[in-house]
């Protein structure tokens, strides 16, 4: 037990007065925002940034710095009043809270240096937490992550998603605090005080579980100092908090969430009773202590790969090349990590783990929202991670993406057995709107090979393009049809036919890309012609050469998808064409499909060659 000098644990309780006071004078100066949210949490705060966490207060982003993340994002303003009271920024500048000029957004983002993955969507951060623990063992740092948590948010199966995985890897570097002051935001928690309720679910987990009072400053202190010395097992704070705490007339009661005190008497009366709360103390604030130095270390550059070992005719799923892919950037480049949900023998992401070892993969089980959450907390610290399953069940896990969008980070997720074309399984496993889930967030690179080749090259180019990226895989074998020497670039697209004759241009991805091959050939034996397109880069997509075909061949552009018509090839290449006066005729998956041999569901459900054929003949 670390028993602080009563002048340090007065410091330290004013360092939170005065963090109270920012956030009511920032909400307020905004008109909007979660004060209320924030106060309770203040002695944890000051305790995590002024006693407990080592960083860099003047390098956020120094790869030995202790990590935070807010997860119950909405209490941002005490994340920024911390880094103003650390001397990162003027403490005048909280008073740009969510102005459209400035970065102190409602909820934070990595806009800020400060910021590793942006949360505000609740039950999200726990998961990015472990991550970042993962990636301080991948790169044997000794650096440690916090987490803040609400106790509402904690109603969410993510959160427990979480919780298993941080027992199971025993990330004892992990530290999670739940601010339990037992206010949501339209009426009570679920558990309310019930601390040890709480307790009983967190221990069942297999943390290593504290409970205290949240507003005791040396509880606090105790409290990580147990974890730090627990070891192969995280450990949850559960701090008893009360909402409001400070201002007499807000704390405790229900109905004050989101509500800033309004500028005039409110905000006076409440920062008059801070002020009075300030106490007595014999030396300076403390600063935050520095992380301890590691041995420097060169940054790994991009693996470059030998050309791929495919031969033209080869009879190989995209799917498993993609495993291929992964499996020789892993062993040539150590910040490649993969992740699976349970399903690596058939995304292939096991060729990882068998080459590359398991200290490097890492398995997330059925919990495909942790799964996303964990690779974002990786990619924030520099690993370049790879998340693999059913592209379907990507769908469950769409908000942790839509967030890991809002983040920037470089997470690079595949999604293998699209379509109607996996067959037999049925619509439960098809995933028929995944285009459309990644596509709709503008900075998601999204790419849709047809062939091995394609696909080795495409896992290379996305793994070090900046940001998110998805490539969608597909289940049944298709032959090799490029080359070894064959480049692909992102944002581009191949014409494999064409002729001065076209009288149409189709557009294919993934599977029909070769329906569309057959439908060449079936009506070049007829004497017409089409061009045909492999659109391997969905987002961003190659306008320039869409519309230069679109022109060359009468105007007419058909596109094929193993997909949902809504958002899909089809509406991509219809938004790239649109400026230039042209449409669209769009052949897609348009009712839930049903079990069946891949051939029959592909012609059953209007994306075959047959009816490739019929829409250049109509």
């Amino acid at each position: 037990m670390r028993v602080q000098a009563t002048s340090r644990v007065s410091a330290l309780k004013n360092i939170a007065t005065r963090l109270r006071i920012d956030c009511v004078k920032a909400t307020s100066e905004a008109g909007s925002g979660h004060p209320t949210s924030c106060m309770s949490a203040a002695e944890i705060v000051a305790a995590l940034f002024f006693s407990e966490m080592r960083f860099d207060s003047r390098d956020p982003q120094n790869p030995d710095n202790d990590r935070f993340v807010l997860s119950k994002g909405h209490a941002a303003p005490i994340l920024y009043a911390a880094w103003a009271e650390v001397g990162f920024f003027p403490r005048e500048e909280l008073l740009n809270l969510r102005r459209i000029d400035s970065d102190l957004e409602g909820h934070p983002t990595p806009r800020l240096p400060f910021v590793d993955v942006a949360t505000g969507s609740l039950g999200q951060g726990l998961a990015a937490g472990v991550g970042m623990a993962l990636n301080a063992r991948r790169i044997g740092a000794a650096y440690r992550t916090y987490v803040l948590t609400g106790d509402g948010e904690i109603a969410e199966g993510s959160v427990w998603e979480a919780a298993n995985l941080g027992e199971r890897y025993h990330l004892d570097s992990l530290c999670a605090i739940a601010d339990v002051n037992a206010l949501g935001q339209s009426g009570p928690t679920m558990w309310q005080h019930e601390m040890d309720t709480l307790a009983r679910r967190w221990s069942a987990f297999g943390w290593h579980t504290i409970v205290i009072d949240g507003h005791d400053v040396q509880a606090v202190l105790d409290a990580f100092d147990e974890a730090r010395s627990t070891k192969n097992r995280p450990t949850i704070v559960l701090a008893r908090t009360i909402k409001g705490k400070g201002v007499s007339f807000v704390e405790g009661k229900n109905g004050w969430h989101g509500k800033p005190f309004k500028k005039g008497d409110e905000e006076q009366r409440a920062l008059a009773e801070l002020e009075k709360q300030f106490v007595a103390e014999d030396e300076p604030a403390p600063s935050p202590e520095p992380p301890p130095r590691r041995a420097s270390r060169s940054e790994p550059q991009p693996a470059v790969l030998d050309p791929p070992g495919y031969k033209l005719g080869d009879m190989v799923a995209t799917r498993e090349a993609f495993g291929e892919a992964i499996a020789k950037l892993g062993q040539k480049d150590p910040r490649i990590v993969a992740l699976d949900g349970d399903v690596k023998n058939s995304t292939f992401s096991e060729k990882f783990e068998q080459r590359v070892g398991d200290d490097r993969f890492y398995q997330s089980y059925i919990a495909e929202q942790a799964m996303i959450g964990m690779a974002m907390g990786l990619a924030s610290r520099g690993a370049i991670p790879f998340p693999s399953t059913f592209a379907c069940f990507l769908s469950r896990a769409y908000d942790f993406i839509r967030m890991a969008a809002i983040s920037h980070v470089n997470i690079k997720m595949a999604g293998s057995h699209a379509g109607v074309s996996i067959g037999e399984d049925g619509p439960s496993q098809m995933a028929l709107e995944d285009l459309a889930m990644m596509r709709a967030e503008p900075n998601i690179t999204v790419l849709y090979p047809c062939d091995a080749v394609s696909t080795e090259r495409l896992v290379v180019q996305m793994a070090y393009r900046p940001g998110p990226a998805y490539i969608r895989t597909s289940r049944p074998k298709t032959p090799v049809i490029y080359g070894p020497d064959e480049t692909f670039e992102i944002g581009s697209l191949k014409v494999l036919r064409q002729s001065t004759d076209d009288v149409a241009t189709v557009v294919g991805a993934g599977i029909t890309v070769f329906e569309a091959l057959k439908a060449y050939d079936e009506l070049k034996a007829t004497g017409i012609s089409i061009r045909v397109i492999d659109l391997y880069s969905v987002q961003p997509i190659d306008s320039v050469m869409l519309v230069h075909c679109a022109r060359e061949t009468r105007g007419r552009l058909i596109t094929v998808e193993d997909h949902y018509a809504g958002g899909g090839v089809g509406d991509a290449v219809s938004g790239a064409v649109a400026s230039a006066g042209l449409t669209v005729e769009r052949l897609a998956v348009r009712e839930i499909p049903r079990s069946g041999k891949p051939e029959e569901l592909v012609d059953r459900y209007g994306i075959s060659a047959k009816s490739i054929v019929r829409a250049v003949r109509t």
